[in-house]
């Protein structure tokens, strides 16, 4: 495997960063309170990044949200890339395709997806057995982005998809808040209108469940490393009797420690993205991602906060930012504890499936 961006990639994550360092500023995000930067979001599109992810693939959307979270700018760029582009281009028919994708392309449509941490949806499709359209009833309680959201990718209770338009009869938007200020929103269905997004099964579901979980955690490494780099900064001009903070060795190993963690999302989320985009199993590798983004990226947003000291507890400070950016991606995976379980069960019945069971007691 090999995990050296393309050139096209690579010029897509370049003015990525240039776009939100330019504009994802700590004066425009305080000034945005809760709310998407509208204008940011139409400066990508004209850009054409959002029409990039459909090249660069999942490898690529994580490099773009890397830099998003190193600014921890407002856009639903997460959610649309994986629900909405990928999602749509991989398994939506050809009328679909025709309707949606443009509209994706240039941030006129804003796709979300309405998936449970748990993976156990409250949502119910009537007269959905052979076709193509059905009623849909049930609430999600927390939906990234949904206030944004033109369309949301539904899975019902036997993990189906399908596309709800929000301003549709049935399909009702409750503003939400949540630890990020993420446009959340809580999604009630009665009776409303779904399209059915791939086929019957399950495994439309699962390709995009792994998906979103491998671009939450390349967000996640993305948050992180700002945090550090912040932290870095901010111990590296400090002073305490006459030397940097920087220059003492306790901070120097915990941030060395948050470092690390950093990497360590980092890698196994390309990992999982480039099994993605080259068609491969990929499920072990998105939870290892989301376990990681969970347990490290927990540690390193705590670890910034931290090493600023009392200046870590203003929560006017950009590194309270961080802090609350990578406290609500851990939520949204569910935690280390959720996707650790899920780990552990997949992992078991690949092993049995393969006709090599793990022994009781054996290590590892």
């Amino acid at each position: 495997m090999d995990f050296t961006p393309s050139e096209e990639q690579r010029a897509a994550r370049d003015l990525a960063a240039e776009i939100f360092g330019d504009l994802s500023t700590h004066e425009r995000l305080t000034a945005a309170g809760t709310g998407t930067d509208a204008e940011l979001w139409k400066r990508l599109g004209g850009a054409g990044l959002l029409e990039a992810v459909e090249e660069v693939g999942l490898l690529g959307l994580v490099l773009l949200l890397e830099e998003q979270g190193r600014t921890t700018a407002q856009i639903p760029l997460a959610a649309t890339g994986v629900y909405g582009l990928l999602a749509v281009g991989a398994y939506g028919s050809e009328r679909q395709r025709d309707s949606l994708l443009p509209g994706l392309r240039n941030g006129s449509v804003v796709a979300v997806g309405a998936f449970s941490a748990t993976g156990a949806s409250p949502v119910r499709a009537q007269d959905a057995a052979g076709s193509d359209v059905c009623a849909l009833s049930g609430a999600v309680p927390v939906v990234p982005w949904l206030r944004d959201a033109t369309h949301v990718v539904v899975p019902d209770a036997d993990r189906a998809l399908w596309l709800v338009r929000t301003e549709d009869a049935g399909a009702g938007v409750e503003p939400v808040e949540t630890t990020a200020p993420w446009a959340a929103g809580r999604l009630v269905l009665s009776g409303a209108r779904g399209e059915r997004l791939g086929g019957p099964g399950p495994a439309a579901y699962e390709r995009i469940r792994a998906a979103a979980r491998i671009a939450f955690a390349g967000l996640q490494a993305g948050v992180c490393a700002g945090s550090v780099a912040r932290a870095a900064r901010y111990t590296s001009e400090r002073e305490q009797f006459g030397r940097p903070l920087s220059t003492k060795q306790g901070v120097q190993l915990r941030a060395a420690e948050a470092h690390m963690d950093t990497e360590s999302i980092r890698v196994t989320a390309y990992e999982a993205a480039w099994r993605y985009d080259e068609g491969l199993a990929c499920g072990t590798h998105a939870l290892t991602a989301a376990w990681w983004a969970s347990e490290a990226g927990r540690r390193v947003v705590h670890t910034g906060q931290h090493l600023h000291g009392g200046m870590g507890a203003d929560l006017e400070h950009p590194v309270h930012r961080h802090f609350l950016w990578g406290r609500q991606i851990d939520a949204y995976l569910g935690g280390s504890g959720q996707a650790g379980e899920e780990l552990g069960e997949l992992l078991m019945a690949e092993g049995l499936v393969a006709g090599e069971p793990v022994a009781e007691g054996s290590e590892g």
